[in-house]
């Protein structure tokens, strides 16, 4: 953790807001105790092993913010060090807007959305676009999907996870095939089992 990485979100402005409606005394705590974390922790390493999607938040020279969906293997999203994401940007529609936005303004802000265990994490940083690295492109790529076109890099400034409140449960449909489809096949077993008692009887 780093003193201070709150101030990343917590703008004077947002700081006046908090004093104003409250909740002020609060963040000064967290900030007291260290503020947010700036490095990946193990349990985070674990998290982002299984996440298949996020978004990217970037903003133009002027302010424009801009959000990308990204949708990822599981584990696409790969921790490279203890301050440092990738990974494998691949083509798509070519409006380039977010290679417009790194271009001229390196700050960039990831969003994840775990429905099914109703947790959300926010990571503020800068990210960069790198096009002439062979290994960094090697090891953030998927085979299944190609050869990407370049690797995003996202340097943490820092990260916090958000309490469950108002995120609706949801589950990937693969996942709920899966469960489905083991319960199928206890059902199978368990009707094999009582046809067998019956003839016994």
């Amino acid at each position: 953790m780093k003193v201070g990485s709150t101030d990343v979100a917590f703008s004077a402005s947002t700081k006046e807001q908090q004093a104003k409606r409250g909740s002020r005394a609060q963040y000064e705590r967290v900030e007291r105790a260290g503020g947010w974390s700036s490095r990946v922790t193990p349990d985070l390493v674990q998290f982002l092993a299984s996440v298949r999607s996020f978004y990217l938040g970037t903003a133009s020279a002027d302010g424009q913010p801009y959000i990308q969906h990204r949708g990822v293997p599981p584990g696409g999203l790969r921790v490279i060090d203890e301050t440092t994401l990738g990974f494998a940007d691949y083509g798509g529609n070519k409006q380039y807007i977010t290679l417009g936005n790194l271009a001229e303004n390196p700050k960039a802000f990831i969003f994840i959305m775990d429905y099914a265990n109703r947790r959300r994490l926010k990571f503020w940083g800068r990210a960069r676009y790198i096009e002439d690295d062979a290994a960094l492109l090697q090891r953030l790529s998927e085979t299944t999907l190609g050869a990407p076109q370049r690797a995003i890099v996202f340097d943490i400034a820092a990260w916090d996870r958000n309490c469950p409140q108002h995120i609706p449960q949801r589950f990937e449909a693969a996942d709920v095939a899966k469960a489905l489809a083991s319960r199928d096949q206890r059902i199978a077993e368990l009707e094999e089992q009582i046809a067998k008692l019956r003839a016994d009887v």
